[in-house]
Formats: structure tokens, C-alpha cells, sequence
């Protein structure tokens, strides 16, 4: 399997794992009355997993898209300075302004 599909699939579960963590928090918290909400009614189930499917969707991305932009990080092993083209600092000239009313 390819690296970059293990990675995926690495940050899939940790996403999903972090949503999760944060559903059982907010349930068990009862933030804005959701635990009330969730086992007062028949579709609860399906409000407890919509919440936790939909944030798992969200913190996988997150943590998809944070591995891949550090990826060039982590892998740097050269020794040049990456800052590109040096710009030059222009010294300033003095300008005369002559009165000629």
C-alpha cells in the first residue's frame, strides 16, 4: 500500500477517535442541554451519531490536511537556505528641491 494511503487512513482514525473523545464530552457535559435532547427522544441514536459521524468527517480533514502540509517539514534534510532570491536593499538618494518661487 502506498505511504500516502497509510497516512490517510492513519489520520482517518485519529479523526474519527478525536470526534469520538469530543461527542462523549459533550454528552456527558450536557452542553446547551444535548444529553436531555438525545434521550428524550426516539431518533436520539441517530442524533448521537450524526453528531459524531459528522465531526469525525470534520477532524479527519483537519488532521489529513495539518500531516500533509507538515510532511515537507519533516523530511527537510539538506542544508541550503530555502528563503529563494536575495532582495537587494536600495540605499536611499538625496533628491535637492530648489525654491524657484
Amino acid at each position: 500500500m502506498p505511504k500516502l494511503i497509510k497516512v490517510y487512513l492513519q489520520q482517518i482514525a485519529i479523526g474519527f477517535a478525536l470526534s469520538a473523545l469530543f461527542t462523549a464530552l459533550l454528552v456527558y457535559f450536557d452542553v446547551v442541554g444535548l444529553r436531555g435532547l438525545l434521550l428524550g427522544s426516539s431518533d436520539g441514536l441517530l442524533g448521537l451519531f450524526l453528531i459524531f459521524f459528522f465531526n469525525g468527517l470534520v477532524f479527519a480533514g483537519v488532521q489529513f490536511a495539518i500531516r500533509i502540509m507538515r510532511m515537507g517539514y519533516e523530511d527537510d534534510d539538506d542544508d541550503d537556505d530555502d528563503r529563494g532570491m536575495p532582495v537587494r536593499g536600495f540605499d536611499p538618494v538625496p533628491v535637492r528641491i530648489s525654491d524657484r518661487g
